[in-house]
């Protein structure tokens, strides 16, 4: 940008340059202050914006200061190859007659591709079957017949169409279609025999039976109702037999199933319960004997008895889902139906019946590097020399599930300089947008989101620790590179525990002075400026008179302390002779007189709860 209107790459900065969006609140690009280029911002989304026009056009504003300048810039996205054709429904259900001739066509609906261009729907294809073709004429899709049908032979038909896109890689989309052939008066009646012979005495009495004759016809309904007439006989004959229409029926015919194989087609996660396709057999006999009775054969799917996954229903034929399927468990498997009659004895025939699971996008993107958060600390080192475009780290993640539904596209949600790096939306590629700066921050946090292309989308994230540093001895603690939600959890844990110590320690200092001032509210005995203990208390005129005890001459023992002490050592004593200072003397004094009178004393005396001797400082 610079280059083009010929400004010095530090003019932008100085100028204030920015990116404005002309008309929308979103901003797609921007520009790079350190070298003058255009950066792509956020994700642009070419069918979000632009649909399926031919040009897609963003416009966007370059807005300089001092003075002020406004410069256009108008950006063209092309399209990329990142959606699939997809058709409107799964299934599509015909029904065509059998009697159709031909080269009859039958219209099918397109599908949809939402990209544009090249990587839009290209070409379709058709599994190739026994009876029909396809014809692509621009938009319009024909399923032609190129085999008559046939429905005795084959009574359902199910066929797989393809639609290709022209990207690359190339993307493309399918759609089963189910054709139902419908029955047509085909079929004549066919006898059992070509030649029934009977014998018959000739005084047989009148409603003799004499031989029982059968005809079935393939058709369906009542194009396969059979009634009986005489053909080609005398009038004679006439009069002496007749048909009777309720013939007597031997149980010689087995169930016969309407197709050789049956195929069901079920979306995994499917209800219990639900119906996934029906399976028909003909028994031409009459009453009981031609009754059709539907029933699964014992065998195993995976290990498990086949009744804990299908069951039939014995009348309908209807086979419906006991359980819900997974297709990441396994995506097909076959099991055999059986039709019995209801005849003496029981004739039966079997048929194959196999079951296709298909897959819904219900497994989130999994992935493998980094690791998951938590579990390790993964930090990759950036060199500061590392050019626009260099390769930094990639992220790898697999999806469970299959087709689109596992095609995974990488974004970057969150990081701490957004105009750093960039990451490959199919490779999961990290690499520098430009070079490294010596203003980059050195610690670099990246988000990176993996979604999958179902619908709706699953996606999962991973975080990324990179550090710009060339050299191992300049990585500061891996601790430190963490994200500021995480220390701000940490800090706000240490002011909680912090405040709490704080209150304890408070409210213990409050109760402590509670306590002492509690304490000195207790009545005292004052005089003259002293203070009597009265729990230490001591006769009075208590006198050592027989000079056993450790004071060399007869003391009167009186205790006192200074006003406001409770732990001086001092104990006054007043004594009979005269070079005792009396005690009211003493209580007026000083320490320094006390010292000047007593001089140096090796021991403190003590003030105590119970009486005690004092040494005299001075012989008496």
């Amino acid at each position: 940008m610079a280059k083009d209107l010929g400004l010095d790459r530090s003019a932008l900065s100085n100028r204030r340059a920015r990116i404005g969006s002309d008309g929308t609140d979103e901003r797609y690009c921007d520009i790079n202050l350190n070298n003058g280029e255009l950066i792509v911002a956020d994700r642009i989304d070419r069918e979000r914006l632009c649909g399926e026009k031919a040009s897609c056009i963003l416009k966007h504003e370059l807005v300089l200061e001092n003075p002020l300048e406004l410069h256009r810039i108008s950006l063209h996205i092309q399209d990329i190859n990142d959606n699939s054709p997809q058709f409107k429904e799964e299934f599509i259900n015909m029904e065509i007659r059998e009697s159709a001739d031909k080269g009859a066509r039958f219209v099918l609906e397109e599908a949809h591709d939402a990209d544009a261009g090249q990587n839009s729907v290209q070409q379709y294809s058709l599994k190739k079957n026994d009876n029909f073709i396809l014809a692509v004429d621009g938009n319009s899709i024909e399923l032609v017949l190129e085999k008559e049908l046939d429905r005795e032979k084959q009574q359902e038909i199910n066929l797989l169409l393809t639609a290709l896109d022209g990207g690359s890689p190339q993307r493309s989309g399918t759609v089963v279609i189910h054709v139902t052939v419908l029955d047509a008066n085909d079929n004549a009646p066919v006898f059992s025999q070509a030649v029934y012979k009977a014998s018959l005495p000739e005084n047989s009495p009148v409603d003799t039976v004499v031989v029982t004759v059968s005809a079935t016809d393939a058709d369906e309904g009542v194009n396969g109702d059979v009634t009986y007439e005489f053909g080609h006989v005398t009038e004679d004959v006439k009069k002496i037999f007749s048909i009777d229409r309720k013939v007597a029926d031997i149980n010689d015919n087995p169930p016969v199933f309407e197709e050789q194989s049956y195929s069901a087609y079920v979306t995994e996660n499917n209800k219990p319960g639900s119906t996934l396709c029906s399976v028909t057999a003909r028994d031409p006999d009459w009453r009981q004997n031609g009754t059709v009775i539907y029933s699964l054969l014992p065998g195993e799917v995976n290990g498990a008895p086949v009744s804990s996954y299908l069951s039939v229903n014995g009348d309908t034929g209807v086979i419906h889902a006991v359980r819900t399927f997974d297709y990441e468990q396994f995506r097909s498997f076959k099991v055999h139906v059986m039709a019995r009659d209801n005849g003496s004895p029981p004739l039966s025939s079997n048929v194959t019946v196999s079951v296709f699971i298909s897959d819904v996008n219900d497994n989130s993107p999994q992935i493998l590097y980094p690791a998951p958060e938590g579990n390790s600390f993964m930090t990759e080192l950036v060199p500061k020399a590392a050019h626009g475009g260099s390769l930094v780290s990639k992220v790898i993640a697999v999806d469970a599930d299959s087709g689109q539904n596992a095609w995974l596209s990488y974004h970057i949600v969150k990081s701490t300089d957004p105009g750093l790096f960039t990451i490959g939306l199919h490779s999961g590629e990290i690499r520098t947008r430009r070079d490294i700066s010596e203003s980059d921050s050195m610690k670099q946090n990246l988000i990176v989101s993996v979604k999958d292309n179902g619908q709706p989308s699953l996606s999962a994230t991973c975080s990324l620790y990179l550090l710009i540093s060339d050299n191992l001895a300049e990585v500061p603690e891996l601790k430190d590179i963490s994200y500021d939600e995480k220390n701000s959890k940490l800090t706000s844990y240490l002011i909680i525990a912090l405040v709490s110590v704080s209150t304890f320690f408070l409210t213990f200092i409050i109760i402590i002075l509670a306590v002492r001032f509690c304490r000195r509210r207790k009545p005292r005995l004052l005089f003259d400026g002293a203070v009597a203990i009265p729990s230490a208390y001591l006769p009075p005129n208590y006198a050592d008179v027989d000079g056993t005890g450790t004071l060399r001459s007869a003391y009167n023992y009186d205790a006192y302390l200074t006003t406001g002490s409770r732990t001086s050592d001092f104990k006054f004593v007043s004594s009979y002779n005269d070079n005792t200072l009396p005690a009211d003397q003493t209580l007026r004094k000083s320490p320094s007189d006390f010292a000047e009178v007593f001089g140096d004393c090796d021991s403190s005396p003590e003030v105590g709860t119970q009486p005690i001797s004092l040494h005299s400082c001075s012989s008496s």
